[in-house]
């Protein structure tokens, strides 16, 4: 399984399934990431936490924990 944790800088992925529950994962779906939502990856913190990313127009910063809870897959036509 591939999560949002383990994409590189400047891939432009697509959301696949979100793990976690309760207000965890209300949370990240009111953040706009929902599944089959396309995510640009644009940057990464030295140490990975967070990860800075471009969903549905807008910059958004997700932490390490919740970057692991979302699986992804590589978007092909991007």
């Amino acid at each position: 399984m591939r999560t949002l944790r383990d994409a590189k800088i400047g891939e432009t992925v697509k959301v696949v399934k979100l793990h976690g529950e309760g207000a965890v994962k209300r949370r990240i779906m009111d953040m706009g990431i929902t599944k089959g939502a396309e995510v640009y990856i644009r940057k990464v913190a030295p140490l990975g936490d967070p990860v800075e990313v471009t969903v549905r127009g807008y910059e958004l910063t997700v932490r390490k924990a919740d970057a692991e809870m979302i699986e992804i897959m590589e978007e092909e036509n991007v």
